[in-house]
């Protein structure tokens, strides 16, 4: 059988297998609980009714039958994208991370022809590792009890799930020789687990407590069986032969080695020779384990050597990785499908895995054009999005629209694409991106960009009023337009690190230009959007969008602020700089008290939510300080560190006690160099690393502000504001009227 053929039969088998398990799976009951849940007063007015796939693809229908609304699929969660299709298209309502519009009528609307939808995609895959700790570290069973249903509703059926892997690593090891003192060392404090998962690093603010292990079984159960009666299949984790360091103390035989430091976060890494006999016993053992606690879809996640060097070299080496993970993995679980992340990928342990045994995860649908369509392998192609949670507005929504179609249509290129996935490395931001790349699992064309929005703007407020929609038709052209990628890396001068010459706040990152677009044309769309009708105003979803919007022009207009400043100090020019600098820091004060109007930008409700799951002081203090440094430093101190600012959220509380102090204190050392004569001052040079951001230890004042930075994670402190303060709506308008003048003098 020629390969292609070959290729293409493992796929369709894939496919029809993972369908026929759904259709086995069917739980009309779980259906209609999902929909009490989201409408518990309509209950009575929908009807669940089992059909069959559509040539092995999900399908769901709506209409209207003897006063009553009926859903039906051949799944559950086709089932929930038929009500969540119906509440947007036919009620005007939506459900979403940032605020709700739910103002259904008592009577529902009749759905006057019958719809029918048919995914396109076999599988639909959801969350990145790092969501996990970026976005989910603190999270009650009651907020995922929400996640999951909103994933049912967008139609996903193949989520990550990894929540409780911590209790596996823990009866794994001690079945090889660790003690629990051991192993609770080896693992990572809990806003640092996702990394850990990804084989990156181990110890770094633990010891993790025994509290937090038992915790995350019970929740890890939870959410298991809530996606599973859904129809869903979870990703598990699978073995690559990331191991303790100290793992080399009960096993003396076995060949561990060491890998370097990851992005000088903690100590090495320690990777077991998967041509080791220890190698296949883990595996076994390890999926043993997780099954026993977790049960299984026998798909696990394998990426083995992310972000990193094998620790041997050689193309041998790397074919033999790739045929022992499968073949011990295969021996532990018979019906083993691998699972693999296309980051770091390579090509001769891709190709060591038979194309009916591996699904690759095209996280950002970079690497297969350079791969050949993954050398044959079926793959999903996906969406990242965000990285860290940068707060920022943006994403180029045409493309979000046209790049699964254009993939899809593409037969002779993207040959085995077997579905879609969205990765985000953090949520609970710009809504629209996300409800349009979920939608396109029911559309096997590109939908009228303009018309999907002002579709989804109906749903979103109720109504679409004429000024909303100039509002939103110019944010198409600006946020999210055409300029720029999917992707955000739209960050402000306020969450860097302070310098002279600021060139963005996180590693990789970049500060927001008006290449992507016109800073000003933002501040006509906040005067369209509050001149919205009452009613409009009244929702919760459009106070959400002001304030964001609003947020955004601010964290803009920091950017020229910031570099009026410099260029006023670098001229030796006093007063201009006293000028800009107290407009800077006045700024940030209001850019605060701004985002301190919504729950969705509260530092409080995060350390919050963190010290509420700890059942002793030390616990408390520990989560926290996990809390902490995720969002800032990142990693323990070091002087050769490069992951801080990461995260750069604009959030409130963050801004007033980490971002501001550090540009106060940036700003009294420039202000009294400026009493000094002109070669004394003080002057960047060499202050960089390989990231454009200042180092550790460039200099006095970089010394002084990181090891600050570190005292601000360590020590627990006063809790900010962990629920909204504020009226939404008139703080955005004294807050435009305030500074948009500025932002007129500054733009023009």
């Amino acid at each position: 059988m020629p390969f292609k053929l070959k290729a293409l039969t493992f796929t369709v088998l894939i496919i029809i297998a993972f369908s026929s398990a759904q259709a086995q799976g069917f739980d009309r009951q779980a259906a209609e609980r999902l929909i009490r849940r989201v409408v518990p007063a309509y209950t009575q007015q929908f009807k669940v009714v089992a059909i069959p796939a559509d040539n092995g693809k999900d399908v769901f229908e709506i209409e209207s039958e003897k006063g009553q609304v009926v859903l039906r699929g051949n799944s559950p969660v086709s089932v929930a994208s038929a009500l969540n299709w119906y509440l947007k298209y036919y009620c005007y309502v939506q459900r979403s991370w940032c605020g709700d519009q739910m103002n259904l009528p008592p009577k529902l609307p009749v759905v006057p022809k019958k719809v029918r939808q048919v995914t396109p995609y076999a599988k639909r895959s959801y969350l990145n590792y790092c969501t996990f700790n970026y976005s989910m570290t603190w999270w009650s069973w009651e907020r995922w009890e929400q996640e999951i249903d909103w994933m049912a509703m967008h139609g996903i059926n193949m989520p990550l799930a990894i929540t409780g892997q911590e209790a596996v690593w823990q009866n794994t090891l001690r079945r090889f020789g660790m003690s629990d003192d051991e192993i609770c060392a080896f693992l990572v404090g809990p806003a640092y687990q996702a990394f850990q998962w990804m084989t990156v690093i181990e110890s770094i603010y633990g010891p993790l407590p025994q509290h937090w292990i038992d915790r995350s079984v019970v929740l890890g159960k939870k959410i298991l069986q809530r996606e599973r009666e859904l129809g869903m299949q979870p990703i598990l984790q699978g073995f690559t032969g990331y191991v303790p360091m100290g793992l080399k103390k009960s096993q003396p035989q076995a060949n561990i080695m060491e890998k370097p430091v990851w992005f000088s976060v903690g100590g090495p890494t320690a990777q077991l020779d998967p041509m080791d006999p220890l190698f296949a016993k883990m595996t076994k053992v390890f999926i043993e384990e997780q099954t026993r606690l977790f049960g299984t879809n026998h798909i696990y996640a394998a990426d083995p050597f992310h972000e990193g060097e094998p620790p041997v070299s050689g193309d041998d080496y790397l074919s033999a990785v790739g045929k022992k993970i499968y073949e011990a993995t295969i021996a532990a679980d018979s019906q083993a499908v691998i699972a693999m992340q296309t980051w770091s990928m390579r090509k001769l342990i891709v190709e060591a895995i038979p194309a009916d045994r591996i699904v690759m995860l095209d996280l950002n649908t970079q690497k297969w054009k350079r791969s050949q369509a993954f050398w044959g392998r079926p793959w999903l192609a996906g969406i990242i999005h965000n990285f860290g949670d940068n707060t920022a507005m943006g994403g180029n929504l045409d493309e979000v629209l046209a790049m699964f179609p254009r993939l899809l249509n593409d037969k002779g290129q993207t040959r085995n694409l077997s579905g879609i996935g969205m990765f985000p490395e953090a949520i609970g931001h710009n809504p629209v991106i996300y409800e349009a790349a979920s939608e396109m699992a029911w559309h096997a064309q590109q939908p009228n960009t303009q018309q999907w929005l002002h579709g989804y703007l109906r749903a979103r407020y109720g109504r679409l009023d004429n000024p909303v929609r100039d509002a939103w038709d110019l944010l198409l052209q600006t946020v999210y337009g055409k300029g720029t990628g999917v992707e955000t890396f739209r960050e402000s001068a306020i969450c860097a690190r302070p310098a002279l010459v600021v060139y963005g706040a996180s590693a990789n990152g970049a500060l927001n230009s008006q290449k992507n677009y016109s800073f000003e044309k933002l501040w006509t769309a906040v005067k369209l959007l509050m001149a919205a009708g009452e009613t409009t105003k009244r929702t919760d979803t459009y106070k959400y969008d002001l304030v964001d919007l609003m947020r955004q022009c601010l964290a803009d207009l920091a950017i020229p602020m910031q570099a009026n400043m410099a260029k006023a100090y670098l001229n030796n020019q006093r007063d201009s700089f006293a000028f800009y600098s107290h407009q800077f820091l006045d700024l940030m004060d209001d850019f605060d008290a701004l985002l301190g109007t919504r729950k969705e930008f509260l530092l409080g409700k995060w350390l919050s939510d963190a010290r509420s799951i700890g059942t002793t002081a030390a616990e408390k203090d520990l989560y926290e300080k996990n809390a902490r440094g995720l969002i800032t430093i990142w990693g323990p101190y070091d002087s050769s560190a490069i992951q801080y600012d990461y995260a750069a959220r604009q959030w409130n509380g963050l801004v007033r006690t980490f971002y501001k102090p550090r540009w106060e204190k940036f700003i009294t050392m420039l202000a009294d160099a400026l009493t000094k004569a002109p070669d004394q001052q003080y002057r960047e040079v060499n202050i960089n690393h390989r990231f454009q951001r200042p180092r550790n230890n460039a200099n006095d004042f970089y010394r002084a502000i990181s090891r600050w930075e570190a005292d601000w994670v360590a020590k627990p402190g006063v809790i900010t504001q962990t629920i909204p303060s504020g009226n939404e709506l008139r703080t955005v308008k004294q807050f435009y009227n305030k500074w948009y003048p500025a932002a007129l003098a500054l733009y023009r």
